[in-house]
C-alpha cells in the first residue's frame, strides 16, 4: 500500500477484539514511528506510555466511558513537558501541542499500516489521567488512543466526508 492509499483508507476504528493482542514487534515499530517524528527544534518534549497490563488498562479506560475504548487491549498516552518544549521567542508560543500531535498522527498512521486500529481521543478525563498516571504539572496530555484488532468480520466503511478539494486548497 503506498502513503496516499494508507491516508485515505485510515479512519477512526470504534470496535476492538479484546482478547487479540498486538505482538511487541508490532507495537515497537509504530511506537518508533512517533519517536521519529518531527519537532520544533529538535527538542522531543514527549513521552509515549503504552498502557497494556490488565490492572493499568482498567484504571485507564476509566478516563473515557465508551463502551468500545473498553475492549481495546493497549491504550496510547501521548505525554509531554512544556518546559521542554520549543518556545518562539517573538511571542511565547509553546509547541508542545503541535510536537505531541504530529508524533501522535506517526504513530496513528503506522497503526493504520500495521493493520492495527486506532481513534484519536482528545474527550478524556484529565484529572483522572493525572490521577492514576502520576502525571506532573508540568506533563500535558493532548490526545490519547486505543490500538487494537478490530474483530472478526468487521469491515471498515471507507467513507470519509472530506471537504471538496478545491474548498480547503487555494493556490496563490
Amino acid at each position: 500500500m503506498n502513503y496516499y492509499e494508507l491516508i485515505s483508507q485510515r479512519e477512526s476504528i470504534r470496535s476492538y477484539d479484546p482478547d487479540r493482542k498486538i505482538p511487541e514487534d508490532v507495537l515497537s515499530r509504530i511506537l518508533n514511528a512517533g519517536r521519529l517524528a518531527p519537532s520544533a527544534g529538535n527538542r522531543q518534549p514527549w513521552q509515549f506510555l503504552l498502557v497494556s497490563s490488565p490492572e493499568m488498562l482498567e484504571k485507564v479506560r476509566s478516563c473515557y466511558p465508551a463502551a468500545w475504548f473498553q475492549d481495546a487491549p493497549h491504550i496510547l498516552v501521548v505525554k509531554g513537558y512544556k518546559e521542554k518544549a520549543w518556545i518562539r521567542s517573538k511571542d511565547g508560543y509553546n509547541a508542545l501541542e503541535t510536537d505531541l500531535t504530529i508524533a501522535m498522527d506517526h504513530m496513528i498512521l503506522a497503526a493504520e499500516y500495521e493493520g492495527i486500529g486506532t481513534c484519536w481521543i482528545a474527550d478524556f478525563s484529565l484529572d483522572i489521567l493525572k490521577t492514576v498516571l502520576g502525571l506532573t504539572d508540568g506533563e500535558r496530555v493532548f490526545a490519547i488512543t486505543p490500538f487494537g484488532y478490530t474483530p472478526v468480520g468487521f469491515n471498515k466503511k471507507n467513507q470519509k466526508n472530506r471537504k471538496p478539494f478545491a474548498e480547503v486548497v487555494k493556490f496563490i
